[in-house]
């Protein structure tokens, strides 16, 4: 019986040691659910204080930049009325007289081209009717053609 015995203290004192482990498993499962995990967000905190200065610099960097437009506009130049009509009445007077000239200037060599040409009959009649009229000038002209050619 003493081993039955030695094996019965040995399960109870197995089973106290499983009591006494469940009973530690409660307390920490207890600690578990009653504690709230805080996380640090220090760190996260200075990323975001950072990024909202920044945020604010670009900010006042564009109504800097938009107050100066601004100011450029209304200091900006703005030619009268009456300028720009003169001004765009002298460059479409421009524009017709340049077109004018040019126009002209090939009328005009056509008219000359077609004075030349008259000219060459004209002269060619005159010394037709001319040799016509003295004929021994026509045998002399005749002779000296045929020389030279």
């Amino acid at each position: 019986m003493t081993k039955l015995e030695e094996l019965t203290e040995l399960l109870v004192n197995e089973i106290n040691d499983f009591n006494k482990g469940i009973t530690k498993l409660e307390k920490i499962n207890d600690q578990i659910s009653t504690t709230k995990i805080r996380m640090d967000v220090t760190d996260f905190k200075s990323i975001i204080a950072n990024h909202e200065q920044k945020m604010d610099d670009q900010v006042k960097s564009q109504e800097r930049f938009e107050s100066q437009f601004e100011s450029l506009l209304k200091n900006a130049k703005v030619y009268p009325n009456w300028a720009v009509i003169v001004f765009i009445i002298s460059f479409l007077f421009g524009v017709v007289s340049t077109t004018f000239i040019i126009i002209s200037k090939q009328e005009t060599e056509l008219i000359v081209e077609e004075a030349y040409q008259k000219g060459i009959i004209d002269s060619n009649n005159s010394i037709q009717l001319f040799l016509e009229k003295n004929p021994k000038l026509k045998q002399k002209f005749e002779k000296w053609e045929q020389k030279v050619e």
